[in-house]
């Protein structure tokens, strides 16, 4: 098993783990929601998912840097810094520019 999928419990290994399709979580707080969601993108990369195939929604900067700083940890290599994190308002005006 991967060192970045050790401390999973049961149903975020579960999530974690499931790549073919998408996949809602519903949790409460401090149930590890942004965990799963880091270990998941890190997961899909290394099963060989491209980057810039992986768009990740936050609510807040802060949220999108650290998800991006956490999959770097994971990953051990600079490839994260292709993936597409951010804010609903920082994607989609984008798209809309």
């Amino acid at each position: 098993m991967n060192d970045y999928l050790s401390g999973l419990n049961e149903r975020q290994y579960e999530a974690v783990t499931h790549i073919n399709g998408p996949l809602m979580i519903i949790a409460g707080a401090g149930s590890g929601k942004t965990k799963v969601l880091t270990t998941r993108i890190a997961h899909l990369m290394a099963n060989g998912v491209d980057a810039f195939n992986i768009l990740a929604l936050t609510f807040t900067n802060k949220a999108a840097a650290e998800m991006k700083e956490r999959i770097e940890k994971m990953l051990g290599n600079n490839e994260a810094r292709n993936l597409y994190i951010g804010t609903f308002h920082s994607v989609f005006a984008r798209i809309l520019r």
